[in-house]
């Protein structure tokens, strides 16, 4: 993930998400969750959720919006896939599901994810977490575990990677995952910037300079895949 913080990017994924704080159980913690996905200009996000998608998972929706990017939530059953469509109501178009183990996908499938959502009350919370620091190695990521205050353990402190608890909502546990490969990082850094065309006028011969941003959109049908 590019260390370069966005604050346009986060001022506006959390004004957008107070909007919808009479809707969430935990509005702190969803603004929170979606200002620093956006401002960290998260790409390719992922949650882990122990029950039904929801405030958080609409968080990480705002984010992308603001970002362009792309939001996964990993459910561990069909039952909460219909619950969790029916919770987000029309912004579950927003949202690959997808129903497995989040230690393996996050493993295996989804190495890519600079911006990683998890719900403490899962079991392997910490194995969630150490799948992630493996599939971070060259891009680096941000993961946040959210219900943390009961259930934070010994690996979220011993990972090597500073950690932060706040007190916002049931606990929040912010950890960075640096990238190890400086190049990679600057690469995808550079490839998410604007590009500078130029254009000369065969009549005149003036030289004209247009900047245009890249263009980028949001997976506008949600679909689900079984692991």
């Amino acid at each position: 993930m590019a260390c370069n913080w966005s604050a346009e990017n986060a001022t506006k994924a959390y004004l957008k998400t107070l909007k919808m704080g009479k809707l969430a159980k935990e509005p702190a913690v969803a603004e929170f969750v979606s200002a620093l996905a956006a401002g960290n200009s998260g790409h390719f996000m992922v949650e882990a959720c122990s029950g039904i998608a929801g405030a958080t998972t609409l968080a990480l929706v705002v984010a992308a919006h603001q970002t362009g990017g792309r939001v996964v939530c990993i459910l561990r059953g069909h039952a909460e896939l219909e619950s969790s469509r029916n919770a987000l109501g029309p912004n579950a178009k927003f949202v690959d599901f997808v129903i497995g183990d989040a230690r393996r996908l996050l493993l295996n499938c989804y190495k890519g994810a600079d911006f990683v959502l998890i719900d403490c009350n899962l079991d392997d919370h910490e194995g969630i977490l150490r799948a992630v620091q493996e599939g971070a190695v060259d891009k680096g990521a941000v993961v946040v575990g959210y219900n943390a205050f009961s259930k934070q353990g010994s690996w979220w402190n011993k990972s090597g990677f500073k950690t932060q608890l706040l007190p916002i909502g049931e606990g929040l546990l912010v950890c960075r995952i640096p990238a190890s490969n400086p190049k990679v990082d600057l690469m995808e850094a550079a490839k998410n910037k604007s590009h500078w065309i130029v254009r000369i006028d065969k009549c005149t011969g003036e030289e004209h300079v247009f900047r245009v941003p890249k263009s980028s959109s949001l997976h506008h049908q949600s679909k689900v895949i079984k692991a």
